[in-house]
């Protein structure tokens, strides 16, 4: 039986939940354009965590930042080609 589930987007309230508790990061520059992304564009919290969720000691905040980001714009890009 296939069921359709629909899950809520996640918004800058839910981002900092996230980014606190992957990253211990309760304050970053980069967060202004997390937020302007979030505002276009719809990712769910479940993705959300997976760009977010440490996977090397050699990374810094930074680099998951910054890898959140390209995944946000690319989310972005992907619902202009497909609208």
């Amino acid at each position: 039986m296939d069921k359709h589930i629909e899950m809520s987007y996640c918004r800058f309230k839910w981002f900092k939940v996230l980014v606190r508790n992957y990253l211990g990061v309760k304050l970053h520059l980069q967060f202004a354009m997390v937020t302007q992304l979030l505002d276009e564009t719809k990712m769910t919290p479940a993705d959300m965590a997976e760009n977010l969720m440490p996977k090397s000691d050699d990374e810094n905040e930074e680099a998951y930042l910054e890898g959140l980001i390209e995944a946000l714009e690319k989310a972005k890009e992907d619902v202009r080609i497909h609208a």
